[in-house]
């Protein structure tokens, strides 16, 4: 019956709205790991090449440095639609508090435009700058990429621990303080587990590339120093993520215990509240499926099992998610969690060895699963932000704006069009961003297969990596 009331409740345009806003920020998580990270890892492996005078870190280095490129590209094209989409679908959220939050957004864009020009200059300075004033000048850029991860997270804190405002008469913020709608209290646990995250999925990734070379065989140091540099820097921070990724589900315990309770399924308000792994939440408030542990909840959330833990229940059904959105997040969150137990596990086993033996591991089973890590490290973003999103439902400003208050009057048949016209420029841009990347691969395979450049374009990595006027350029 509850459910039925909130469903009459939901404007029909809100399910097209929410699914295309899913969709394009489910693709253009894709890409921000490597947005984010992947410069400082170029830059590590650029700054290992010139200390040790390596011609094939600094080959490596130049090679990521295109990928960043059309990476970024494609990322503009995909964050830009997001930044339409936020006006475009939830018109009630951003006319109404676009002032008190927007300033994120400002941020991110001009972090956007830093970036961009920054990688240009870096680029440009593989053919035509002495090689210390390159890597001098490509320092900024993972600051940049920090920057606009620091705008981004700020406007989605601020989203789920709302503050810096009052509210009038009429409920319009007024009296706006900048600082304090910037620096909420979700936004330090989220933005450091945000960040560990982009930094552990992108070494992750890149490694994978290099893992799968060694499955087929490539065991030379080109892939050897692939592999070794970005999966070092993952190995370092799973761990550190693990910790980050239990600091903020305690903040959601403390600051959004609706949202905690639909994480872990909890129905009622009580003590010694059990752990379920996975399992299927009912409207009724029964469970079904899953693995029990029991008082696990209560432990985790405040170290001893009399730790009271806020239920569902405790607020009205207009309130909470739904059972379904409910199972959705908790879903979300029990897989994000598993993978990133695992790649502990697999951080451990990298760590024993190189303590043990001062040595990768060289079992094909260690390179197996380090190539299916960079796959499981993006679906443990996602999962993340299902999580963030899901949980919650049903308010987009948490407490202070409903998801159906901010939605667009388009019609819903109107909104689905527009949605398959998204869907199938998203399939060109990714596909485009592959072919691109395959092309790349391609070229570069032949010129390591061959010894020699097959094209005029090729020329400076086989000369040195800056290019035919190194020798001039040099200091």
């Amino acid at each position: 019956m509850h459910t039925a009331l909130l469903l009459a409740d939901v404007p029909p345009q809100t399910l097209p709205a929410r699914s295309m806003m899913a969709f394009t920020l489910a693709s253009h998580i894709i890409l921000v790991p490597l947005g984010v990270a992947l410069p400082l890892i170029t830059l590590i492996m650029h700054g290992y090449g010139l200390r040790r005078s390596d011609p094939t870190a600094l080959l490596l280095a130049r090679r990521w440095s295109a990928v960043m490129a059309v990476q970024f590209a494609i990322g503009v094209v995909t964050g830009t639609v997001l930044s339409f989409e936020f006006g475009l679908l939830w018109p009630g959220m951003m006319g109404r508090w676009g002032d008190v939050f927007g300033i994120g957004f400002g941020v991110e864009a001009w972090a956007f435009f830093l970036e961009a020009v920054l990688i240009a200059i870096y680029l440009y300075g593989w053919r035509r700058l002495p090689s210390r004033t390159h890597f001098l000048l490509g320092l900024p850029l993972p600051f940049a990429a920090l920057l606009g991860a620091f705008g981004i997270l700020a406007a989605n804190s601020w989203m789920n621990t709302p503050r810096g405002f009052t509210l009038d008469s009429a409920g319009n913020p007024v009296d706006v303080k900048i600082w304090k709608a910037i620096f909420t209290p979700m936004f330090g646990p989220q933005y450091w587990h945000f960040v560990v995250a982009m930094f552990v999925t992108a070494g992750y990734v890149v490694a994978g590339v290099y893992a799968v070379g060694r499955l087929r065989g490539r065991r030379d140091r080109y892939h050897r120093l692939g592999f070794t540099i970005p999966f070092t820097l993952a190995a370092v921070l799973t761990p550190v993520q693990f910790v980050l990724g239990d600091s903020i589900a305690r903040q959601v315990f403390h600051k959004q215990p609706v949202k905690f309770a639909a994480m872990e399924i909890v129905w009622t308000t009580d003590t010694h509240q059990p752990e379920y792994l996975f399992g299927r939440l009912h409207p009724n408030g029964t469970i079904s499926g899953g693995i029990k542990i029991p008082q696990l909840d209560s432990i985790l959330a405040g170290f001893h099992a009399d730790t009271k833990v806020t239920g569902l229940t405790s607020v009205p059904a207009s309130d909470r998610p739904t059972a379904t959105q409910a199972t959705i997040a908790h879903w979300a969150f029990d897989t994000m969690v598993g993978i990133g137990s695992l790649l502990v596990l697999l951080a451990l086993w990298y760590a024993a060895m190189w303590l043990l033996r001062r040595r990768m591991p060289a079992s094909p089973w260690f390179f197996r699963c380090a190539a299916v890590a960079g796959v499981a490290s993006v679906v443990a973003v996602e999962c993340g932000w299902i999580t963030t999103e899901v949980g919650r439902q049903p308010w987009i400003v948490y407490q202070n704006m409903r998801v159906a208050e901010a939605v667009t009057a388009t019609r819903s048949t109107s909104l689905w069009i527009m949605f398959g016209l998204v869907v199938v420029v998203y399939v060109f841009v990714f596909g485009s961003f592959l072919a691109v990347l395959l092309k790349m691969r391609t070229r570069w395979r032949l010129a390591d297969e061959t010894g020699g450049p097959r094209t005029p374009e090729e020329t400076p990595e086989t000369d040195t990596p800056y290019g035919p006027r190194s020798a001039g350029s040099r200091p």
